[in-house]
């Protein structure tokens, strides 16, 4: 089965264990016990099977974010640990604990591995290849029990070339047909099960690269973990090529590096995006870097933003520059059509400082220009699936959920069919929503907007907590309420509508029965602080404006 066929939660373990091996990245030295308040286990989480190795590793994390090196001892619930971390998976299904023991100070770190049994499969890839003498290429493989995927520890041989420790082949001289073998081990008894993939080593001069697709082409990690990303050149014709050299990138290496094989490390919470180069053509992958379930996160923003006929969206972007953490717009980016040069113009030069740590949501203004080009084309990968303009990513124990209120929201679109998949999906305990037209608004300038029910619904049907959003020119608070309006404080869900984010205000109003805050004086931000089971929330307005509104709350 290619790795192209499995749901992408098990590529994803797949992929970041594989290379669990793998270098890692220098840390900064500092004299042990300096300050230091967190010790973290990583991979923080492996399925493999048994008799396979793993490899963990332990880092110190002081309050100021410097990571340490520092001697731990380690020990396992489950199959056994070496004094370097190395570990051996026993034949006991289940899920074991692996804990790292630090000292001075006196702190843990744990990890969890789980044994899903002996391989039934070992799988390689690609299964056949074509190379030019001296070309090089990477052979993927891991292991399966029963339909599951898992990490194994292989081995590989090869004729006709070389192959390393990781699976990088390298063709020797003579063209031919060749193999390479991926080997694992079964059972302590020493018994093997093998695959393999036959390299064909050419002649002739090699075809030229058409496109390049880098995949998978988003992907999660925790702080410390890793991925591995895989480009494949292809010709004219849709043909992979092998062989060809690869030059990777991190547009924030604070955030995610990567080595020049495609591993991916995460270095701080956030977003990068990685980019695959090729003969003068390149494609990118999405990265979003997070941290533990039980930590914090700011999310802050607001909507209806950058206009170059006034100077309110410099003045939010200035509280921008003081607050941590992620950044939301919930639509109309960039007045008054959203075109390339007006993001360019108008938006680049105040909220775009901040486009690296930013999650957007486009707007009925974006959508001015056909397809709204103009938006997909300035935030790239930050807005999703180009051209689709709805996405989610995690944020510590919750999940986020970025929608287009400017295409089809009925029940059975394709938006709606893909946010209850995605909401089914979540494991996060809490979910906030966002985008443009608010369900519910009590102004008068566009009030209510209906089409956006079946969204909200399908929110409330899986116990969202919050909605965002924007349009009406001001700021609004909602007691949790149920997708046709009605107060209810057990399972509703709470909106905000900020559309503050600089384009003049609306002030005409028409308070609905759920309202409880209403303003049309300010331009500010909405920071959220989204903690495991619950939030705070804090209008912050721009110099010179007064109005501030706070509170909490609750998960479901």
């Amino acid at each position: 089965m290619p790795a192209s066929s499995l749901p992408f939660r098990a590529r994803r373990v797949l992929l970041s264990a594989a290379i669990i091996a793998a270098g890692c990245e220098a840390t900064k030295h500092t004299e042990p016990g300096n300050g230091i308040t967190e010790l973290r286990v990583s991979p923080g989480h492996v399925v493999t099977a048994t008799s396979q190795t793993l490899r963990f590793r332990a880092t110190a994390l002081t309050l100021g974010g410097d990571s340490q090196n520092v001697a731990v001892s380690w020990s396992a619930t489950g199959g056994t640990i070496d004094v370097a971390g190395v570990y051996v998976m026993g034949a006991t299904v289940g899920a074991f604990a692996v804990t790292a023991t630090l000292a001075t100070p006196a702190l843990t770190g744990t990890a969890t591995v789980e044994n899903r049994g002996p391989l039934s499969e070992v799988v390689a890839r690609p299964g056949a290849a074509m190379l030019p003498p001296g070309g090089t290429m990477r052979v993927s493989s891991w292991g399966l029990v029963a339909a599951d995927s898992v990490t194994i520890s292989p081995t590989y041989s090869a004729t006709g070339g070389t192959i390393d420790s990781d699976g990088l082949y390298t063709a020797g001289p003579t063209p031919g047909d060749y193999v390479v073998v991926v080997t694992a081990t079964v059972n302590a008894s020493g018994a093997t099960i093998s695959d393999t993939s036959l390299i064909t080593i050419s002649t002739g001069a090699p075809v030229p690269v058409a496109s390049v697709g880098v995949t998978p082409d988003s992907a999660s990690i925790a702080i410390g973990d890793t991925v591995r990303l895989t480009a494949t050149p292809r010709d004219a014709a849709g043909n992979v090529l092998t062989g060809r050299p690869v030059t990777w990138s991190s547009a924030a290496e604070s955030v995610a590096t990567v080595d020049t094989n495609g591993l991916v490390m995460g270095v701080a919470a956030g977003f990068a995006t990685i980019t695959a180069a090729v003969e003068g053509h390149a494609d990118t992958a999405t990265i979003t870097v997070t941290a533990p379930p039980d930590s914090t996160y700011v999310f802050v923003g607001a909507g209806d933003i950058a206009d170059c006929g006034n100077d309110n969206d410099e003045a939010t972007a200035q509280l921008l520059d003081g607050i941590p953490g992620v950044v939301y717009t919930t639509g109309d980016n960039a007045y008054s059509s959203g075109t390339l040069a007006q993001f360019q113009e108008c938006y680049e030069p105040t909220w775009g400082r901040h486009r690296a740590r930013t999650r957007p949501s486009p707007g009925n203004h974006d959508y001015n220009t056909p397809g709204a080009v103009g938006y997909y084309t300035y935030f790239g990968d930050l807005a999703g699936p180009a051209g689709r303009g709805y996405y989610s990513f995690d944020l510590g124990a919750w999940h986020l959920i970025s929608l287009n209120s400017e295409i089809d929201m009925s029940a059975g679109s394709p938006q709606e069919l893909w946010l209850r998949e995605d909401l089914a999906a979540s494991n996060r305990q809490c979910t906030l929503a966002y985008w443009h037209k608010p369900r519910f608004s009590s102004g008068t300038a566009h009030g209510n907007e209906d089409p956006a029910e079946p969204l909200w619904q399908a929110l409330y049907d899986f116990g969202a907590e919050v909605v965002l959003a924007g349009h009406e020119h001001n700021y609004e608070r909602f007691a949790p309420q149920t997708p046709t309006g009605v107060a209810d404080s057990l399972t509703g869900i709470r909106e905000f509508v900020v559309g503050t984010g600089g384009r003049g205000h609306y002030t005409g109003v028409n308070p609905l029965p759920t309202s409880e805050v209403f303003d049309a004086t300010s331009f500010g931000v909405l920071r959220l602080t989204l903690s495991p089971g619950s939030y705070t929330w804090e209008f912050i307005p721009v110099a010179g404006a007064a109005f501030t509104d706070s509170g909490s709350g609750t998960c479901h």
